[in-house]
């Protein structure tokens, strides 16, 4: 094991015997992808490329990558879209009790820069949700076609004038 190799000899490796012996049994055969290039081949050389593809893969989006304090000041923006199409008060309540717990989990042990994030007041947020849904009340009753009563016809049909005789006579 001390000694060199000699010159013009060739030397195989453990690794290189392991390979070899593979590719005498066709391991390497038939492989998904043989025969053609790999990704990303002939694309400029992106550091990051290992994380897009995580994000494509996993359907995520590309805002699951900011640190917590700025995901949290973005859902605290976002949040009267997100409330408005939910049906009552009470999953309102929740729904703002639920990022108040988020927010007060990441204030006790801060991470990540530090970008200024209080609770959101429940109370506030309501009142703008219940604003809301007048309004689109207001504007559902302006648009909604108005429905015009149906004039009753003077004379009584014949079937409700032969059932009222028959009912005075028996």
């Amino acid at each position: 094991m001390t000694e060199r190799k000699p010159p013009g000899m060739t030397f195989e490796t453990w690794i290189d015997k392991q390979i070899r012996t593979a590719q005498e049994r066709g391991d390497f055969d038939d492989l998904p992808g043989a025969g053609k290039p790999l990704p990303g081949a002939g694309k400029p050389h992106d550091e990051l490329w290992w994380v897009k593809n995580y994000i494509q893969r996993e359907g995520l989006s590309a805002e699951a990558l900011l640190p917590t304090p700025v995901q949290l000041r973005k859902e605290i923006q976002r949040l009267p879209d997100t409330v408005r199409e939910l049906p009552s008060e009470q999953a309102v309540r929740e729904t703002v009790e639920e990022l108040n717990r988020r927010i007060v989990d990441w204030l006790r042990a801060p991470s990540g820069p530090q970008v200024p994030v209080g609770p959101v007041d429940a109370e506030a947020v309501v009142q703008q949700w219940r604003a809301d849904r007048q309004a689109a009340q207001r504007r559902a009753a302006a648009t909604a076609p108005v429905e015009q009563p149906a004039t009753p016809s003077r004379r009584p049909r014949w079937w409700h004038r032969f059932t009222r005789r028959v009912r005075s006579s028996g």
